[in-house]
């Protein structure tokens, strides 16, 4: 194809696309996907006194998930107690039949419902996949007649008509710097006080690593003084505040500093009530733990979430790694930086499991086999971890997973000096995988015909075996490059080369720096691209797949559809690209478009791109992989990439990494492919995510029951009506009055303080 006409079907494909884009982005369908979590079996299988400690675990889970609401936006918390208020006072059913007289539809009411659903799954009003805004799809006015009618404001009519106040508005508003969760103009977000910028997010990192503090656990507040100054409050996530407590080592940092000139001030006590349950939970799942690596661990854990210590947390974590092949597996705290803009802020998240045999006894085996599979990487072995620490690797099915999303696996914990000396542990979330990817073939989009339906068939298998490799030899794999803070190199100077330069290594960590502190805004998408990438690398080896059970021509249509799944989302990445910022809004799919990016780049028609039009006359696209060229020009080109991603992550090398990573992240409409233009397509046929209903476990005299839910909208805002029983105004009271004491940090000079619960 000629260039000028590849430009002008660009142009085209974009004019033909552009209508409706604006509103379906920010809105989840009717008719969106909605799965139950299916863990009966395993559950069945629990003695009582694992029961017992899943139960406890579930309910310090689900009390900690409600911090990311106080984490995601100003309005989530009041968002979260009118819905919660509003279904306890009516179940879906009983609501229908008043918001059916008030004159919505059963359209609009089944908008209303999806939109409430999306607010309980996501903890907060924004996707927790792409971090976009999403509104309710019925008028405003209908929604309010429904709330200000509804029982609860009968009941509590100024609660009501204050919490629809506060949050009414800012429940529909689509303006501009508040579609997306981001720093300063890019968007909103509540770990930073609305008048912080990037630079002020580097400015408290610097800070934070200069007294040997983590973000993890963190927010920053500014304030401007009369003479102009900023001084910073960086508050800690803590059960205690401003008490005395002389045994902690938090006590000392709890102080004011100057720093470069600028004013900071520690503080602690971020969600102090919320963290107070928590605590309270943890404590009597104690009682039931299976060993000391157990006891020890929720020990560490309750002191991490009193005193607000990282410390402590990675205490717990050194006796969690421990904690090997537990029939009952968990992890809870501040674990993901995705959704802080700068790349270093944890999301709070707990999740509570039980172990899947069958499948594990094939991780097991992976594991067995990884030392020798970590000398196929691309990389010399100086650039390996000195030693292989034999991790955990189990297949679990899923009781509880609070936080704003449910992913396929997990590769944990994040903090680098002890996955580097202490080791990791990885999980995939067997129960997650069976439902959360699994499409119909008629909303298969952007593939050949021809492919659909060995796609369908090979999509989880071949997943599988993606996550399994991404977790454990992606994550697990590489060493960083360090010099302590005696001076001390954890490599040798004089010997290690590094490969692309064919010289002495120039650049490495020094002690107090990390991955993410030094990497920070492209961090979490980086690695995830180098862990992506290693699956597609390893899966081309024979071992591994007969180690899932494939040989022969079910061998090759794995790595075929592993390959293609791969392409097809570098493709429907797109949907989760700003063009107005130039920004992505999710780790993972930057990675699998850089991923993308890459095998174009091969040339030799590995991979085309080609904007199609639909069998519905609408722009449409088709993705093609050369199954017979993977090896042959594929694995060439990944291995390329895989050893520049790692010597650039192993050396610190800041500056290198953005410029190849962020490079291949640009999105621009050149040609052939015209991505630009191809992202309206995306949106134009894109699929919501599918919402996932968990069960509640509940205390009856002494023995634990698991209750489940329909998978519908209806039965996900069940299940969180019945989550809360005991205390559920006293937590919307909590989160409404935590909000409220923060307010200010996100209004404009002009705003006066709205109407509260």
């Amino acid at each position: 194809m000629e260039e000028p006409e590849a430009g002008s079907e660009c142009a085209i494909g974009a004019a033909a696309a552009a209508g409706p884009m604006a509103d379906t982005q920010y809105i989840l369908p009717n008719d969106i996907g909605v799965s139950s979590l299916d863990c009966r079996e395993a559950f069945r299988l629990l003695s009582s006194t694992e029961r017992l400690y899943a139960h406890y675990l579930s309910r310090a889970a689900w009390y900690g998930g409600l911090a990311v609401l106080l984490q995601t936006s100003p309005e989530a918390p009041y968002i979260y107690a009118l819905l919660s208020r509003l279904f306890r006072a009516q179940d879906p059913d009983q609501l229908r039949q008043h918001a059916l007289a008030e004159g919505l539809t059963e359209e609009e009411y089944q908008a209303f419902l999806v939109y409430a659903a999306g607010v309980y799954s996501n903890m907060g009003n924004y996707k927790s996949f792409g971090d976009t805004k999403f509104v309710p799809n019925l008028p405003k006015e209908k929604l309010e007649r429904v709330i200000l009618g509804s029982e609860a404001a009968q009941q509590h009519p100024e609660e009501v008509r204050g919490l629809w106040q506060t949050c009414g508005e800012l429940m529909f508003s689509l303006e501009l710097g508040l579609r997306h969760l981001g720093l300063g103009k890019e968007g909103i977000t509540t770990y930073f006080s609305g008048n912080c910028t990037m630079e002020d997010a580097k400015l408290a990192q610097d800070f934070l690593d200069s007294q040997n503090l983590s973000a993890y656990n963190t927010r920053l507040f500014k304030e401007v003084g009369q003479d102009g100054k900023p001084s910073y409050e960086v508050r800690l996530a803590s059960v205690l505040g401003t008490e005395p407590n002389l045994d902690s080592e938090m006590t000392s940092k709890l102080k004011s500093y100057e720093f470069q000139g600028s004013h900071f001030r520690v503080t602690r006590g971020d969600y102090a009530p919320i963290l107070q349950k928590v605590v309270e939970h943890l404590g009597k799942a104690k009682a039931y733990a299976a060993n000391s690596h157990q006891e020890q661990m929720l020990a560490q854990y309750i002191e991490s979430f009193t005193q607000g210590s990282i410390e402590a947390h990675k205490k717990g974590s050194r006796f969690w790694i421990q904690d090997k092949g537990p029939i009952v597996e968990s992890y809870i705290g501040f674990i993901e930086s995705y959704r802080d803009p700068f790349g270093s802020r944890g999301e709070f998240e707990g999740f509570v499991a039980m172990v899947n045999k069958a499948m594990s006894a094939k991780f097991e085996w992976l594991v067995a086999s990884a030392e020798q599979l970590l000398k196929e990487l691309p990389w010399p072995p100086a650039f390996e971890k000195d030693k292989f620490l034999t991790p955990d690797f189990t297949s679990l099915d899923v009781l509880t997973f609070a936080g704003s999303g449910i992913p396929a696996g997990i590769n944990i914990p994040n903090y680098d000096d002890l996955r580097q000396t202490e080791g990791f542990k990885n999980v995939s979330l067997g129960n997650v995988l069976a439902v959360a990817y699994t499409t119909q073939r008629e909303k298969l989009t952007f593939l050949e015909e021809e492919d659909k339906d060995l796609y369908i068939r090979w999509k989880g298998p071949s997943f599988d075996v993606q996550v399994g490799l991404h977790e454990l030899l992606g994550h697990g794999s590489g060493k960083l490059f360090v010099q302590d803070e005696k001076g001390a190199f954890n490599f040798d100077q004089e010997t290690v080369i590094n490969p692309e330069t064919g010289e002495q290594i120039q650049s490495w960590y020094r002690s107090g720096e990390t991955w993410d502190s030094k990497f920070s805004t492209i961090a979490s998408s980086y690695e995830e691209c180098r862990a992506e990438s290693v699956g597609l690398y390893l899966c081309l080896h024979p071992q591994v797949l007969e180690i899932f059970g494939f040989e022969g021509a079910d061998a090759e249509d794995v790595i075929y559809v592993n390959w293609l799944n791969m392409v097809r989302a570098g493709l429907l990445a797109l949907e989760f690209y700003t063009p107005e910022t130039s920004s992505w809004r999710q780790a993972h799919m930057q990675a699998r478009f850089v991923i993308l990016r890459v095998l174009l780049e091969a040339g030799e028609g590995l991979v085309t791109v080609t904007a199609t039009t639909g069998s519905d006359g609408r722009p449409d696209a088709r993705v093609r992989l050369d199954r017979d060229k993977i090896r042959t020009v594929g694995k060439p080109a990944l291995e390329r990439f895989l050893r520049r991603l790692q010597v650039l992550k192993s050396t610190g090398d800041v500056a290198g990494g953005r410029a190849l990573y962020e490079g291949y992240a640009a999105v621009t409409d050149a040609p052939p492919e015209c991505f630009l233009s191809l992202r309206d397509t995306v949106l134009l046929r894109k699929e919501a995510r599918k919402l996932i209903v968990q069960p509640n476990t509940r205390l009856e005299g002494s023995e634990v029951q698991l209750l489940e839910y329909e998978a519908s909208a209806a039965g996900l805002i069940r299940s969180f009506s019945e989550r809360f029983l005991e205390d559920g105004p006293e937590l919307e009271k909590i989160l409404t009055q935590l909000a409220t004491a923060d307010a200010q940090f996100w209004k404009g000079p002009s705003e006066a303080p709205s109407g509260q619960a």
